[in-house]
C-alpha cells in the first residue's frame, strides 16, 4: 500500500444520496481476481446510459477526489469498489457518511475516506461546479481538507491515520514483527507443521 499524506487534486461532484457498491462497479466485472483493470468500469451503467454523467464531462477528466452524498458505498460489501475508484484514479473520496464495510475496505488500500458535514461538502461541491480547475488539499497528516478558501478539519482515528501515513496493509502491520515471527518459528517444537521459506 502507498503512503498516503497529503494529496492535492481536482474535484468531482457526484451529487447523489445512497450510491452503493453495485452502482460503484456492477457484478459482471467481478470475475477478475486482480486489484487492478476496475478502473473503467467504474460506475458503467450511469456511464453508459447518461451521456451527460459528471465523470463523462470534459471539464471532471482527471480528477481525482470524489465528492460524494451520504452513506456512499451502501448494499454489498465488495471490496472491488474501493478497487474500481483507486483504479479509476482517485486518492480521497469525501462525503458526509460512508457505510462501515466500505470505509475499512478504502483504509485497507490506501483510499482516503474523508467524512464532512453535509454543509460542508455541498460547499465543495458548489465549488467544483463553479471551476471544475479548483484543487482541493486533503492534508492527512494534519486532518485538513482545504480548497479556495474552504478549510475544515476531519477526523481519523490514530491507528487508520497511522496504517495510512505508513502505508501499512494488513500484511504490512504483519511484517512489522517479522523478526519476532521468525524468532518464534526457531523455537518451535520439529514436529509442529512449518511453512517452507524460500
Amino acid at each position: 500500500m502507498e503512503p498516503f499524506r497529503r494529496h492535492q487534486g481536482r474535484m468531482v461532484p457526484l451529487d447523489r444520496d445512497n450510491v452503493d457498491t453495485d452502482q460503484i462497479i456492477p457484478k459482471q466485472f467481478l470475475k477478475r481476481i486482480e486489484r487492478s483493470g476496475f478502473g473503467p468500469f467504474l460506475f458503467y451503467d450511469w456511464r453508459r446510459n447518461d451521456p451527460d454523467f459528471v465523470l463523462e464531462r470534459p471539464e471532471y477528466q482527471g480528477a481525482s477526489v470524489l465528492l460524494t452524498g451520504a452513506n456512499f458505498g451502501c448494499g454489498s460489501s465488495r471490496e472491488h469498489a474501493p478497487w474500481s475508484l483507486q483504479d479509476a484514479g482517485f486518492k480521497a473520496v469525501i462525503a458526509p457518511s460512508f457505510a462501515d464495510i466500505f470505509r475499512t475496505n478504502c483504509l485497507k488500500i490506501g483510499l482516503l475516506p474523508v467524512q464532512l458535514s453535509e454543509s460542508s461538502v455541498r460547499r465543495l461541491m458548489e465549488l467544483a461546479q463553479e471551476d471544475p480547475a479548483i484543487p482541493v488539499t486533503v492534508d492527512l497528516q494534519a486532518r485538513t481538507v482545504s480548497a479556495a478558501g474552504f478549510s475544515e478539519p476531519f477526523e481519523m482515528d490514530d491507528f487508520a491515520r497511522d496504517c495510512l501515513l505508513n502505508g501499512w496493509d494488513d500484511v504490512g502491520l504483519t511484517l512489522r514483527h517479522e523478526d519476532a515471527i521468525s524468532a518464534y518459528e526457531q523455537r518451535r517444537a520439529a514436529w509442529l507443521p512449518r511453512v517452507p521459506t524460500p
